[in-house]
């Protein structure tokens, strides 16, 4: 554990001047609060200045790097957390709850997330057979790796070009080709690779998982999703919660509360009419679940997040 602490230490200073150019950059851009305002196609850039969350929402694809503070990420059980020495990676669409437990306007939390390409992951691959570093063979679908100068030093070229809009088009795509060349060629390449290509567990276990987002509201037979993953049922089970630190089952129960709680806080639906409409036949068992999972029955829960990010608004400046 202490070389660990020791090696991230070291890796932050050694991206430190990069991190301080991005965020020099980012300084001369529109922000609205939160979120920087640009035309880079499939990036997002934050910043906050209080401590926000529990809040959840479901993952798409994508590649988180931290340029100040850190974040606590929880899926299932398991809980991680990253800074600036670290890159925070999910090959496919996970619920997951965030928290951003200490940030100020002197010390703000400034991170960049890049959306993952998976067609443009597959002809990299195929393209260039990129070979991966060995590494030992773990499927969760989530993964913390070493943010390395090069990663960073892509991420403040890709961020740059907001200045120059008309290089986008041209320049994007080459920019995003190569922070994927440096994951694939990377630590974490090995994993992301069996992810992307057809015919792996982790592929087959991609698809039921895509499936269950599309159609959380329906009935599960864990059967008929063996069947569509061309699997087993036990080896679905094994594969399908060491990629997600969930069961089937489990997987469809966030989804439906994830989604749920998205909808009352759109102001749009009540806690009983949003459990109807994501599947649930028993308000009852949905408040009992949503408590169990996000600590509060769904009407105090929704008006704590709903002052928290008043609050974050009304004390936020560009």
């Amino acid at each position: 554990m202490d070389r660990a602490i020791a090696q991230g230490k070291d890796l932050s200073a050694q991206t430190e001047a990069i991190r301080a150019r991005i965020l020099d950059v980012l300084s001369r851009m529109p922000w609205d609060g939160v979120e920087f305002k640009h035309a880079i196609p499939g990036l997002s850039l934050y910043r906050v200045v209080e401590p926000a969350g529990p809040f959840s929402s479901v993952y798409e694809p994508s590649l988180s790097m931290i340029i100040k503070g850190s974040k606590r990420i929880s899926v299932g059980d398991e809980t991680l957390v990253y800074d600036e020495a670290c890159f925070f990676l999910t090959a496919i669409g996970l619920p997951m709850t965030g928290q951003i437990c200490a940030a100020s306007e002197g010390e703000p939390y400034v991170a960049a997330m890049l959306r993952l390409d998976l067609e443009r992951l597959r002809r990299l691959i195929a393209d260039y057979d990129i070979q991966p570093s060995d590494t030992r063979e773990r499927d969760r679908g989530i993964v913390v790796g070493a943010a390395t100068p090069e990663l960073f030093d892509a991420f403040l070229r890709l961020i740059s070009l907001a200045a120059t809009p008309s290089d986008i088009p041209f320049l994007a795509g080459h920019i995003q080709n190569e922070i994927l060349y440096r994951l694939l060629s990377g630590e974490q390449g090995a994993r992301l690779r069996r992810f992307a290509l057809a015919g792996t567990n982790s592929n087959r276990v991609a698809k039921a998982v895509a499936w269950l987002k599309e159609n959380y509201t329906l009935p599960l037979r864990v059967e008929d999703l063996a069947d569509m993953a061309n699997m087993g049922v036990s080896t679905l089970h094994h594969h399908f919660r060491a990629m997600t630190a969930m069961s089937p089952l489990q997987f469809q129960k966030h989804l439906r509360l994830h989604h749920a709680r998205e909808l009352m806080l759109s102001g749009s639906l009540d806690a009983a009419s949003a459990s109807l409409r994501v599947g649930y036949e028993s308000p009852t068992q949905f408040s009992r679940e949503y408590r169990r999972m996000f600590g509060h029955p769904p009407l105090r829960d929704i008006r704590a997040i709903l002052n928290s990010d008043e609050s974050i608004r009304r004390n936020s400046v560009g």
